[in-house]
């Protein structure tokens, strides 16, 4: 079952409502584009170039945790990528069993107890909470390379922007793989918050979230409220069905 702690969902339905016009007419067309003029192997490279360059807020955070193993561990991925790597391109260091563990000041925020506060849907960046939203001023103004390197810059026609613009492109062409997964979803608006709630429990536990943290997630145990989400499901999908399911085949 979804949690059912959403007390901006009004407003949010309305972010994400503009939100996924947004991304139809001008985000996606963009990254099907990337993706046409780029194959699998091209932006595997891209995106390690860009998770290597992004891979210093992921440190910075885990210092602010007093994490010190996970620390060095991104360091050290750091290091061996950007050398051995050839700047990033190549991933040499999960090759070597030293695997990225991604955190962000929401991350840390968690750490230290503060709680996630109502899930908030914010205009062109979608899915956040309140104690996460922290994240985008912090991460990007003390500990983000690409947005320093932007502030820090003045070119023309705003091009110092362009590496940020570029990296944004490679995360939504990623998320085409995954669209698949809205097929037959009775309602989308759910399915984005109850995936982001998920995606962030596990980036704070480190994939390994203590069962009980897992059980208040999934909200309560009704199994009455349960049967009804299965049958609103059911009725979802009988009407996606063609009105001409009952007809015949032809015989051969």
């Amino acid at each position: 079952m979804p949690r059912k702690d959403d007390p901006l969902e009004s407003f949010n339905r309305k972010m994400y409502a503009f939100n996924d016009f947004a991304d139809r007419v001008a985000i996606r067309p963009v990254a099907v584009a990337y993706r046409r003029v780029t194959n699998p192997t091209s932006r595997t490279l891209i995106s390690n170039f860009f998770a290597n360059i992004e891979s210093p807020i992921t440190i910075a955070n885990d210092l602010l945790q007093a994490n010190f193993p996970q620390a060095f561990k991104a360091t050290s991925r750091l290091a061996i990528n950007t050398t051995v790597g050839v700047l990033g391109f190549f991933d040499p260091a999960s090759e070597m069993g030293i695997e990225a563990s991604p955190s962000d000041f929401g991350v840390t925020l968690a750490k230290w107890g503060v709680p996630d506060g109502p899930y908030l849907v914010l205009p062109l960046y979608g899915s956040t909470s309140l104690r996460d939203v922290w994240r985008l001023p912090v991460d990007s103004y003390f500990f983000d390379p690409l947005d320093i390197y932007a502030r820090n810059h003045d070119k023309p026609l705003h091009i110092e922007y362009l590496p940020t613009l570029a990296y944004l492109v490679t995360l939504r062409s990623s998320a085409i793989d995954a669209e698949g997964l809205l097929e037959g979803v009775y309602d989308p608006y759910i399915f984005y918050r109850d995936a982001y709630r998920q995606r962030r429990l596990y980036r704070i536990y480190r994939g390994e979230p203590p069962l009980e943290v897992i059980q208040s997630l999934q909200g309560g145990d009704e199994l009455d409220d349960a049967d009804q989400l299965l049958r609103e499901q059911e009725q979802y999908e009988k009407k996606q069905k063609p009105s001409d399911q009952h007809e015949q085949p032809p015989s051969h």
